[in-house]
């Protein structure tokens, strides 16, 4: 029983070692891109209230060239020629939800960097939360189905003395 505890203890800390290190992989991925993006919008108008609406507005619609950009986080082409198209239809005096319209009826939703909840979407919006509670399914049943397993476990006398002498003996005796 020892050494079935002290094997799945080892595999707990082996799977516990690859997670956190992913954890940690994934982030050093994306933590750098994420603060180069916070300093690249600059205000470019002469009205510092209409380049603020712009950038406002401008946060809420995805760069269609870069990978998962705003256009105001955007340099490419397309995203400043979009920015311009906001900030001209912003000072001929059109509202959020017009100039949104308009970007979502010539580019689709997929410009809408938060798309709305709808049956196209819903996947989207409920995947990840789908995914999670799918894994934590899998894992408490592959702990509860790990439990059982050790719990049927039978051990003869000369595991069970075994056992008792390693648990008895100094840390430093074991081998």
């Amino acid at each position: 029983m020892v050494h079935s505890l002290s094997a799945g203890l080892h595999q707990t800390r082996s799977l516990l070692r690859s997670v956190l290190t992913s954890a940690c992989l994934t982030m050093g991925l994306f933590a750098p891109g994420a603060m180069l993006s916070a300093q690249e919008a600059r205000p470019v108008a002469q009205d510092p209230v209409l380049e603020k609406k712009v950038i406002t507005l401008s946060n809420e619609l995805r760069c269609l060239v870069c990978q998962n950009q705003t256009i105001a986080d955007s340099n490419a082409e397309l995203a400043v020629d979009l920015r311009n198209q906001v900030r001209k239809q912003l000072s001929e005096g059109k509202s959020d939800r017009e100039i949104l319209d308009y970007m979502v009826q010539r580019y689709g939703e997929f410009v809408l960097y938060r798309p709305p909840l709808s049956y196209k979407t819903i996947l989207l919006w409920a995947g990840p939360f789908a995914l999670l509670l799918i894994a934590m399914f899998i894992l408490v049943q592959q702990i509860r189905l790990r439990h059982k397993r050790l719990a049927s476990e039978e051990f003869d006398q000369t595991d069970l003395s075994r056992a008792r002498k390693l648990l008895d003996s100094a840390p430093g005796d074991r081998s």
